[in-house]
C-alpha cells in the first residue's frame, strides 16, 4: 500500500536515499505501525515526539493505511 511521509527538521536525515527531496509517497506492508516503520529507518522512538496521521494528532502504535499521510516531528525547544 502506498502512504504519503514527512519526517521534519532533524528527523529528515533518516529517510531513506531513494526517497530524500522527492515525492513522499511509498510503499509499505498492509498494517505496518508507524513504531515499525520508523524502525526500519533507524529514527530514535523518543525522537519521534508529535506524530500526525491524516492531520490528526497519533502515537507511535498507530496502524497505517493505503494513503495516509504521516508527519513526524521531533522534539521542539524553546523558551
Amino acid at each position: 500500500m502506498k502512504i504519503q511521509v514527512h519526517l521534519y527538521a532533524s528527523l529528515t536525515r533518516y529517510l531513506p536515499d531513494e526517497i530524500r527531496g522527492k515525492e513522499p509517497w511509498i510503499e509499505v506492508p498492509e498494517g505496518i505501525a508507524v513504531r515499525e516503520l520508523l524502525r526500519e529507518w533507524n529514527v530514535p522512538p523518543d525522537q519521534a515526539r508529535l506524530i500526525f496521521i491524516n492531520g490528526v494528532h497519533a502515537e507511535l502504535d498507530a496502524v497505517l493505511k493505503a494513503e495516509d499521510r504521516l508527519g513526524v516531528f521531533p522534539p521542539i525547544g524553546g523558551g
